[in-house]
C-alpha cells in the first residue's frame, strides 16, 4: 500500500506555488510605494530573498526549524534535508512549501528599509534571517518547540512569519535612519509618495490571491470531511478579514483625512490578512470580520505612530502591517477562538499563552536583528552614501538609468550634414530698440489648468492666432496648490499639472489676446491661471530668413 496520499501531496504543492505568488506581490507593493529611481533595486531584493533564502534554508534553516527537537529551543541540524518529515505527503513537498514561508518572512524587510540600504548588506541579511533567525523562532511554534508545548496557536504564521519580518523591519528601519528629506529640522513630516499606486494595487491583489494558499494549504491535508470543512472555512475567514480590513481603513481615513486614502486602504487589505492568519482555522466568519475591522483601523494608527511620533521611516508600512497586525492577530485569537477563546467561555489561559508567545518571539527577533544589523553596519555600512541615495539605487547599485527605459526621453540623433547651409537672405542682428515703422511684437505666455486648454485653443484660433507652443508643466502659485495628503502626511511640494501656452503676436493686438484668454479661463477661483506679456526684440524665420513682423506671417512661397 502506498504511503502517501495523492490529494494531500497535490494540495501541499498547490499551496507552495500559491505562496510563491506572494513574492511578486511583495515586489509590486514595495515598488509601487517607493520612487521610480529605486524600482529595480526593490525588485532585485525580492528576487534575491527567494534565491538566497531557498538555498540556505535547504542547507541549514529547514533542519533548525523542523529537525529533532533539542530542549524545546532548536531543531537538530539536517543539512540538505535528508530526514523524513512527511506524513501523508513526502518530505520534498513539505520542504518546498515551507521554503515559500521562509522567503515571505525575509522579504518583508526590504520595503521598510527601501531606497537607502546597501545591496550587499541586504543580501547578507537575507541569508542570515533565512538560515538562522527565522528557523529558530519557527521551531518554537511549528517545530515542536517550547511554545508549541504550551499550546501556543499560530496556524499559518501571524507571528512565526509576519511578526518576525515586522520586528526585523522595525530594527532595520530604526538603525538605518530616515530617507533624505523625510523629516524637517522641526520634526515635521514630509510625505514621499510612491511612484505607482496601480502597481501597488496589483501587488496587493497578488498577495490576496496567494494568501489562500498561505492559510488554506497550511492544513497540509485535503482528506476527510472535517479537513475539507475546515479548508472552506479558512478560505472564508481569510477573505472576510481582508475585506473588512480594507473597508475599515477606507472609512477611517475618509473620516480622518477628508478623503479615502488609497495607499492606506491597500495596507488595510494586508492588515486584515496578516491579522487573521494566526486564527483563521479556529474563528468564525463573524470573528474574522471583527478582527479585520480592528486591524484596518489599527494599521492606520500604527503607520502614523511610527512615521510621525517615533520618526521611523517605513515607506511601505511593513512594520505596521506585519509587525503590529501580526502581533494583534495572534493575541486576539485567544479571544475569538471558538474552542478556548475568552469570548467563548475558555478563560484566560489561552489568551495568556498567546501573549507570552508574541512577546518572547518579538524580544528574540529584536535582539537577534540588532546584533546582525550592528555587525553588518560596522563591517560594510548599512546605508548608501547621500549622493547614491539622491541619484537612486537603480543607477548606483545596478547601473540602470531607469527601470522604465521605454518611457525615458531620448535624444534625437541629427543627420550628418554634408552640404553647407546658405541663408536665404542676409540677417542683421536685431536692434535693441523697436523701429518706429515696425509693428510691435509681444510674447504672450498663459499658464492654466489642463482641463481648460481646449476651450482656450478654440477661442484663440477664432481670434486668428497663427501659431502657439504648448507645454505640459508642473507648478504652484502663492496658495501652494491644493493640499495633498499621502499616508496621513502632507506632501512637501504641491506641484499641480498645468499647461503653458506661448505665442508671439503682432498683427493681432495684445489686448485682444489677453481679453480673450481672460474671458475663457475666468471662474473666480484659485487655479484660473496667469498671463505674462513680454516685449520681443526680433523674430527670425529660419526657412526664409524673414525677420520681424514678416517672419510671423505665412506668405505663400513663390514658384
Amino acid at each position: 500500500m502506498d504511503k502517501y496520499v495523492s490529494v494531500d501531496t497535490i494540495w501541499v504543492l498547490i499551496g507552495a506555488f500559491l505562496v510563491f505568488s506572494m513574492q511578486p506581490g511583495f515586489a509590486m507593493v514595495e515598488t509601487g510605494f517607493t520612487r521610480a529611481k529605486n524600482a529595480a533595486n526593490i525588485v532585485m531584493k525580492n528576487v534575491m530573498d527567494m534565491a538566497l533564502g531557498s538555498i540556505v534554508f535547504w542547507i541549514l534553516g529547514f533542519g533548525l526549524m523542523f529537525g529533532e527537537d533539542i530542549g524545546g529551543i532548536i531543531g537538530a541540524p539536517d543539512f540538505f534535508v535528508t530526514g523524513d518529515y512527511g506524513a501523508s505527503y513526502p518530505s520534498t513537498a513539505f520542504f518546498i512549501f515551507q521554503t515559500m514561508f521562509c522567503a515571505t518572512a525575509a522579504t518583508i524587510v526590504s520595503g521598510a528599509m527601501a531606497e537607502r540600504t546597501n545591496f550587499l548588506v541586504y543580501c547578507i541579511y537575507s541569508v542570515i534571517i533565512s538560515a538562522i533567525v527565522y528557523p529558530i523562532s519557527g521551531h518554537w511554534i511549528w517545530g515542536g518547540g517550547w511554545l508549541a508545548e504550551m499550546g501556543f496557536h499560530d496556524f499559518a504564521g501571524s507571528t512565526a512569519v509576519h511578526m518576525v519580518g515586522g520586528v526585523a523591519s522595525l530594527i532595520g528601519a530604526k538603525m538605518i535612519g530616515a530617507r533624505i528629506g523625510k523629516y524637517n529640522e522641526d520634526g515635521s513630516v514630509n510625505a514621499i509618495p510612491g511612484h505607482s499606486i496601480p502597481l501597488g494595487a496589483l501587488g496587493v491583489f497578488l498577495l490576496w490571491f496567494g494568501w489562500f494558499g498561505f492559510n488554506g494549504a497550511s492544513t497540509v491535508c485535503a482528506t476527510g470531511d472535517d479537513t475539507l470543512v475546515s479548508m472552506g472555512m479558512i478560505f472564508i475567514t481569510t477573505n472576510m478579514a481582508a475585506a473588512a480590513g480594507a473597508t475599515a481603513t477606507m472609512i477611517y481615513t475618509w473620516c480622518r483625512y477628508g478623503k479615502p486614502d488609497v495607499s492606506m486602504t491597500l495596507n488595510g487589505v494586508l492588515a486584515g490578512l496578516v491579522a487573521i492568519t494566526a486564527g483563521c482555522d479556529v474563528v468564525s466568519p463573524a470573528g474574522a470580520l471583527i478582527i479585520g475591522l480592528a486591524a484596518g483601523v489599527l494599521v492606520v494608527v500604527a503607520v502614523e505612530f511610527f512615521d510621525q511620533t517615533l520618526k521611523i521611516d517605513d515607506p511601505v508600512g511593513a512594520i505596521s502591517v506585519h509587525g503590529v497586525c501580526g502581533a494583534f492577530g495572534t493575541i486576539v485569537t485567544g479571544l475569538f477562538a471558538l474552542d478556548g477563546g475568552l469570548f467563548y467561555g475558555g478563560g484566560t489561559d489561552f489568551l495568556v499563552t498567546q501573549i507570552i508567545g508574541v512577546v518572547t518571539v518579538a524580544v528574540y527577533v529584536a535582539i537577534a536583528m540588532t546584533v546582525v544589523f550592528t555587525v553588518l553596519d560596522k563591517i560594510f555600512g548599512l546605508r548608501v552614501s547621500e549622493q547614491e541615495e539622491i541619484k537612486g539605487l537603480d543607477m548606483e547599485e545596478h547601473g540602470l538609468m531607469s527601470s522604465y527605459a521605454d518611457f525615458m526621453p531620448t535624444v534625437e540623433e541629427l543627420p550628418s550634414v554634408t552640404t553647407t547651409y546658405v541663408a536665404p537672405a542676409a540677417v542683421t542682428a536685431p536692434s535693441s530698440k523697436v523701429a518706429s515703422d515696425r509693428p510691435k511684437m509681444s510674447k504672450v505666455c498663459i499658464i492654466t489648468s489642463q482641463t481648460r486648454f481646449e476651450a482656450l485653443k478654440v477661442a484663440l484660433d477664432k481670434l486668428g492666432i497663427t501659431g502657439m507652443t504648448v507645454t505640459k508643466v508642473l507648478g504652484y502659485g502663492i496658495q501652494k496648490g491644493q493640499t495633498e495628503m499621502y499616508r496621513g502626511a502632507e506632501v512637501a511640494a504641491h506641484l499641480l499639472p498645468k499647461v503653458k501656452v506661448e505665442m508671439i503676436v503682432s498683427a493681432i493686438p495684445v489686448a485682444d489676446v489677453v481679453n480673450t484668454a481672460k474671458a475663457v479661463l475666468y471662474t473666480g477661483k484659485y487655479g484660473d491661471g496667469k498671463i505674462f506679456v513680454y516685449d520681443v526684440e526680433d523674430v527670425i524665420k529660419i526657412r526664409t530668413g524673414e525677420t520681424g513682423y514678416d517672419a510671423l506671417q505665412d506668405y505663400p512661397m513663390e514658384g
